[in-house]
């Protein structure tokens, strides 16, 4: 009883941020999509074993930052309808992660700087309850090229996430990986095609 309960004092509680993107988690249990499903494309889901599910599954082989560092971030693009979903929740199912669905509507918001911490939080909450992939269908959307001409919210929200994703505040321990889709690969900003170690 008492290591049940010191294993449950070292996981904090969720914030409001959290508790928010936590409606957007679906454990891979209730995905029930695997790889049989979806017919052809065998490269690329053999592909996706080796970039995504390997690490997720057997961490203690990716380790360090050789050749064996573990992928981050892996971009499906096609043309709609080619399986890019369905081979997301496939893999989330096979490799046992949780899989949060991140829209521009699940991080945006009419209040100053709410964005950034919707951001924040939903890295957070990936880590706490990892192996995670965090899938953004239709990528452009929401981390499309920056320009001069941008919102100023969305180039700060756009920033936060590269920041969280890859950059200072990542820790390599985690096993968070970003996955996404698109039916336009070069309306995304460079700094984010960077991030995409697997295309």
């Amino acid at each position: 009883m008492r290591l049940i309960y010191a294993c449950l004092q070292e996981v904090p509680p969720d914030n409001a941020f959290e508790k928010n993107i936590r409606r957007e988690l679906i454990s891979a249990k209730e995905i029930g999509v695997t790889f049989s499903d979806i017919g052809a494309l065998d490269g690329v889901k053999e592909s996706l074993q080796e970039a995504v599910m390997l690490p997720l599954r057997r961490p203690d082989i990716f380790k360090g930052d050789g050749v064996l560092k573990p992928c981050k971030g892996v971009l499906l693009f096609g043309p709609p309808g080619t399986g890019k979903t369905m081979l997301a929740k496939a893999i989330a199912n096979e490799a046992g992660a949780s899989f949060i669905n991140v829209s521009s509507s699940t991080i945006s918001s009419c209040w100053f700087g709410v964005g950034e911490k919707n951001i924040r939080a939903l890295f957070s909450l990936a880590a706490k309850v990892s192996p995670t992939i965090i899938f953004i269908d239709e990528v452009d959307s929401l981390l499309g090229k920056r320009s001069n001409n941008d919102d100023k919210t969305m180039r700060r929200i756009k920033n936060e996430f590269m920041s969280h994703w890859d950059g200072l505040l990542s820790k390599p321990v985690e096993k968070v990986i970003v996955l996404a889709a698109t039916n336009m690969p070069f309306d995304l900003d460079e700094a984010i095609i960077r991030r995409f170690q697997r295309r």
